[in-house]
């Protein structure tokens, strides 16, 4: 059986030579870093805290911590992956200190989820016939994906919208792959299911 090898010198990946420009003092590696995946952050931690604000501070963050602690970056996982999982920690602490304010925590309200929805729930809109806009199905789609549990939600989300793979998935939330197979097939259920119901709802209500 083929194991796994560290990533040789000679296939390393771009962002490497970076990150050791980076911790040599060449501060404009950093910042092509900064640039190349800001988007990618944010948008993972607006999916989670559910609020622009805190994901534009979880990716101001998350970079930063990441910079300080680029020493600790072995090179041997994509340094997108370990960037990730940094922001992902920091969206959940936010999270968790948002508990006592006004603001409602996903845990305890299962009618909050994230933001954006996956290619693959394409399948799973209504017929060209129903004459819904873009923004509006995005809009369902946001809204039907609600009622997903947190853990669910940052597997569905790093699996499925940001397209990250099984293996550095569960390497970033520190999961086995057999438990986010789980976690991503039950979200996925879950998903259909409530589109399902939401549709139907719908095609009740207009006739």
């Amino acid at each position: 059986m083929a194991t796994i090898q560290p990533i040789a010198e000679n296939e390393r990946h771009p962002d490497v030579a970076l990150v050791d420009r980076a911790r040599s003092g060449d501060v404009s590696a950093y910042d092509q870093l900064v640039r190349k995946y800001d988007r990618q952050i944010f948008r993972i931690a607006q999916h989670i805290t559910q609020n622009r604000e805190d994901a534009e501070d979880v990716m101001q963050d998350a970079f930063l911590k990441a910079y300080e602690k680029l020493d600790q970056f072995q090179g041997n996982s994509k340094f997108y992956t370990w960037l990730v999982r940094i922001a992902v920690n920091e969206s959940l602490m936010r999270l968790r200190r948002r508990r006592t304010g006004k603001m409602v925590s996903i845990d305890e309200d299962v009618e909050t989820e994230e933001g954006s929805v996956p290619r693959d729930l394409a399948d799973w809109a209504p017929d060209p016939e129903q004459n819904y806009t873009t923004s509006e199905l995005n809009r369902i789609l946001r809204k039907t994906i609600q009622g997903l549990p947190q853990g669910f939600r940052v597997v569905f989300v790093l699996r499925d919208v940001e397209g990250l793979s099984t293996e550095e998935t569960a390497e970033t939330l520190g999961l086995s792959i057999p438990a986010v197979k789980s976690r991503l097939l039950r979200a996925r259920l879950q998903l259909r299911e409530r589109l399902s119901r939401y549709f139907k709802r719908k095609k009740v209500g207009e006739k």
